[in-house]
């Protein structure tokens, strides 16, 4: 968003380095470190931002008609099953080939039992792209992202009730600055969604033809007048 120039920086940097700096704390000492999954993760995080972006530039540019959630997935969606059937076909494709349980069953109840199941797994996949795509367009990339966080802190959260995981005062302590910059983001998406509503009404009125055709006859008869009073004078 900063390099595309998507959000004021200030702002943006301050609602990141909340939210980065909370889940540092938030999950400080939670798990064991390893620098090639973080590094692994970051990367991925950094591409994912990228496409989430550019996804946002094409999805709010009128000229392009790709407003609607549907048209962005029928350009964007055969792409990207190009860009993964690959490594599908490296990492899955000897074990699901061989696996008794598709194309070696020996029960047809087993075989429409997993299709459903892929079947169920497809329409839920659709259901949450259509989502992200629709709150993309109606909001930012940033605002997806921080969903995303959001969810993570409330299964995280859920965990310390239903699983028994202890919190530290530090872990706490980021999770109330995680929230305190998710609720700064709101705030002011809030705020710049209200002055862009104030200054609706008055670049409706200074674009109306039909207020611009009827200034125009106005200033035209005030014109017709004068010559007509002035040969009388």
């Amino acid at each position: 968003s900063v390099v595309f120039a998507l959000m004021q920086r200030v702002t943006l940097l301050l609602v990141v380095l909340l939210i980065a700096g909370g889940l540092f704390m938030f999950t400080y000492k939670s798990t064991q470190f390893n620098a090639q999954g973080f590094i692994l993760v970051l990367c991925a995080s950094f591409l994912g931002g990228i496409r989430w972006t550019l996804t946002q530039i094409l999805m709010q540019k009128a000229e392009l008609g790709l407003q609607n959630p549907i048209d962005i997935m029928f350009h964007l969606q055969p792409l990207m099953f190009l860009g993964l059937f690959p490594l599908f076909a490296v990492f899955e494709g000897l074990p699901l080939s061989i696996s008794e349980k598709l194309f070696r069953f020996h029960e047809a109840g087993m075989l429409f039992s997993l299709v459903g199941k892929l079947f169920l797994g497809g329409i839920l996949a659709f259901g949450l792209g259509f989502s992200e795509f629709l709150l993309v367009s109606r909001t930012s990339s940033l605002t997806l992202s921080i969903a995303g966080i959001f969810k993570e802190i409330c299964i995280l959260f859920l965990a310390t009730h239903l699983l028994g995981d202890h919190l530290s005062l530090l872990n706490w302590l980021g999770f109330a600055v995680c929230l305190s910059g998710i609720s700064l983001h709101v705030v002011l998406k809030a705020m710049n969604s209200k002055g862009d509503k104030t200054l609706e009404p008055h670049k409706e009125a200074s674009s109306d033809p039909d207020l611009e055709l009827l200034l125009h006859h106005t200033e035209h008869g005030e014109e017709q007048e004068e010559d007509v009073e002035t040969p009388q004078q």
